[in-house]
């Protein structure tokens, strides 16, 4: 991947976290939960699930992490599993 590519693809993602953060925000603020009432049963909820944009936003912080070490030049991060035997 060329340094033009990351530089790309690290705006894209800065973007999309900007949005979900617009999100979260609004989520959060009084006007994005609905309510209903029947009788004495009220239910409140939101629109989209906020689990799902906070899980999103860290994914994607990672992610520009990950970029931003790749565009100054460090190697990407490797796993390397141990499998322990008893013989």
């Amino acid at each position: 991947m060329t340094r033009t590519e990351i530089t790309v693809k690290l705006n894209m993602k800065r973007e999309r976290l900007k949005m979900y953060l617009e999100r979260e925000k609004y989520m959060l603020s009084p006007g994005a939960v609905q309510s209903y009432g029947i009788g004495s049963r009220n239910l409140q909820r939101y629109s989209t699930d906020l689990d799902d944009i906070q899980t999103m936003i860290k994914r994607l912080e990672d992610e520009i992490a990950e970029l931003e070490a790749l565009a100054d030049g460090q190697r990407p991060r490797r796993s390397v599993g141990v499998v322990p035997r008893d013989w």
